[in-house]
């Protein structure tokens, strides 16, 4: 723990960065740094306490209070929930907050003090390797004789949720702007990246600035837009590199990278964390996202290094 909370950020979040649990770096080694200073460098043992650390909620605390500390305390992930919905009938949207508390208030209750780490883990196993989303093992169930959405065949209609929206796409722009018109595309020439705010999605991490085309725009406009929104400088857009596909959670993007150059104007921090002029081998010291990495890939390919 204490190896960590004096471990630079930039080094925990490339560990963490091929998980893609950028945010939950940073609250990890905020919560670590937490733990040596307040708490002597030991682990709370309470759930109530774990909560008092960043980044973690009430499900993680009572994961940890429970297996770590035999603390009878609730837990409540997606697995549970579902359990819950099916041997209670629940006819309710387990989206809402009223719904959730509903489901907090029967975990609580179950939870026995006796051994309440592998209730909570049994629990768990259930929801993941036989009361399963789309074909609930029942036969095997060792608790079917309890399920009430079992008894009237309404598993399947179990736990309830509001119909899935088409998941948005968005084409996003990035651009390679170069220091010097002369430096485009060459091993040495310095090229312009910026560090994500810190509040936002992958908050922190460095990247190729750019931004979402709007409508009625070409790529071009849109880098040309967003590189004057976010750092107040001009440039000019040149030749196309790579594009790039990526899923998140709630949308999908297609990231068009194009080289450009700078024209006028010293770089501000109006939607940026930070910048730098880099060259290609300086990028080994910055974390990005994956898929930057993939654009640094196709620079490396284009550029032969």
């Amino acid at each position: 723990m204490q190896a960590l909370a004096e471990a630079p950020l930039d080094d925990v979040l490339k560990q963490w960065e091929g998980l893609g649990y950028y945010s939950r770096a940073r609250n990890l080694h905020a919560a670590a740094q937490m733990v040596m200073m307040e708490w002597n460098g030991r682990l709370p043992t309470t759930a109530a306490d774990l909560m008092t650390l960043k980044g973690i909620g009430r499900y993680t605390a009572g994961a940890i209070a429970s297996i770590a500390f035999n603390e009878p305390a609730p837990i409540l992930d997606g697995n549970v929930i579902r359990v819950l919905s099916r041997l209670t009938d629940l006819p309710n949207d387990v989206t809402q907050t009223s719904t959730k508390n509903d489901l907090w208030q029967l975990a609580e209750q179950l939870v026995p003090p006796d051994r309440p780490g592998d209730f909570n883990q049994a629990l768990m196993e259930l929801g993941q390797q036989i009361c399963l989303p789309a074909k609930p093992m029942c036969l095997l169930c060792p608790v079917s004789a309890y399920c009430l959405a079992r008894q009237r065949g309404t598993q399947l209609e179990r736990p309830v949720r509001p119909p899935r929206q088409r998941t948005p796409h968005y084409d996003v722009v990035a651009g390679i702007i170069w220091q010097d018109e002369a430096e485009v595309g060459t091993p040495d020439g310095k090229f312009l990246i910026a560090q994500r705010p810190f509040d936002g999605l992958l908050g922190g991490l460095w990247e190729f600035p750019g931004g979402k085309q709007e409508p009625n725009e070409t790529l071009p406009q849109a880098l040309v837009r967003e590189i004057q929104e976010e750092l107040a400088i001009q440039i000019e857009v040149g030749s196309f590199l790579t594009s790039i596909k990526h899923a998140y959670t709630h949308f999908r993007i297609t990231l068009h990278a194009f080289h450009a150059h700078h024209l006028t104007g010293q770089p501000q921090h109006l939607g940026v964390a930070d910048h730098a002029w880099v060259t290609l081998p300086d990028l080994d010291t910055y974390a990005f996202a994956v898929t930057d990495r993939k654009i640094i890939a196709a620079l490396i390919d284009e550029i032969g290094q």
